[in-house]
């Protein structure tokens, strides 16, 4: 099995200096749990960043030369091509950066390979990958894909490798010249303005009886009158003009 790890040029959140995102290491604790061939992938200038996660365990570096205003997709794509991978693993985005969390999806595109989002864990085997992604309110969906799969990793998955500077020292890194492509400008999408439903406010404390009283009852008449103990020509009179103020029955000359 061949997995990739993509690496971003991180900084660091205090320092501003370049640093490896954890998420990036986590996938690379990841990646190295799941035996293979583990290689990571970086498309920019410099390695100042994502050579750290070779301190973390990762064997070989791929550094795709790019300039800083070059879209890292389209080099990518041909590289991850190129080395077949079965497996890709990203953090959901990077970090002091552009932070926009969208390389994984638009290179999952490219590909025409599935994704999936806030990776927990992960467990291969000759059919496919059994995964457990996390959801909100600390609950877990657990899901089976088959190979090739892009999936981003969540800040609660497994803690990385620790650091080590001799581990970094020995790791591979293959420089190539990656495909020059400018960064496509995203435009904002107008649509027209939609009115929505106006929503009435339910009653916030009170009794369960207080709150669906709140919830069900309608506002209160304007402008009517009160009749006590009318005859029933009055209150005939007095009905008809209510319905018909209300569009209930159309207007006319009443025949009472």
């Amino acid at each position: 099995m061949r997995i990739a790890v993509l690496l971003s040029a991180s900084l660091h959140p205090t320092s501003g200096q370049p640093a490896l995102s954890r998420t990036e290491a986590q996938a690379v604790a990841l990646a190295l749990s799941l035996g293979g061939e583990v290689v990571g992938f970086h498309a920019g200038p410099s390695l100042d960043a994502p050579r750290a996660a070779l301190g973390h365990g990762l064997p070989r570096l791929v550094h795709l030369r790019t300039l800083e205003s070059s879209d890292p997709v389209p080099a990518l794509s041909e590289a991850l091509s190129e080395f077949r991978a079965d497996l890709v693993l990203a953090g959901p985005r990077s970090v002091g950066g552009d932070e926009t969390g969208l390389v994984p999806y638009r290179l999952a595109e490219a590909l025409g390979w599935s994704i999936l989002a806030d990776v927990l864990n992960l467990r291969a085997d000759a059919d496919g990958f059994d995964l457990a992604c996390a959801l909100p309110k600390g609950e877990r969906l657990r899901l089976r894909e088959t190979s090739p799969l892009v999936a981003t990793i969540h800040p609660s998955a497994p803690p990385p490798r620790p650091y080590a500077f001799a581990q970094e020292r020995r790791g591979a890194i293959d420089v190539r010249d990656g495909v020059a492509s400018e960064a496509a400008s995203e435009r904002p999408t107008e649509r027209a303005m939609r009115q929505r439903a106006k929503v009435k406010p339910g009653a916030a404390g009170g009794s369960a009886a207080d709150r669906l009283r709140a919830a069900t009852e309608t506002a209160s008449a304007k402008g009517g009158q009160l009749l006590v103990d009318p005859d029933p020509e009055t209150a005939a009179r007095a009905l008809l003009a209510h319905l018909r103020a209300i569009g209930a029955v159309p207007g006319g000359r009443s025949a009472l």
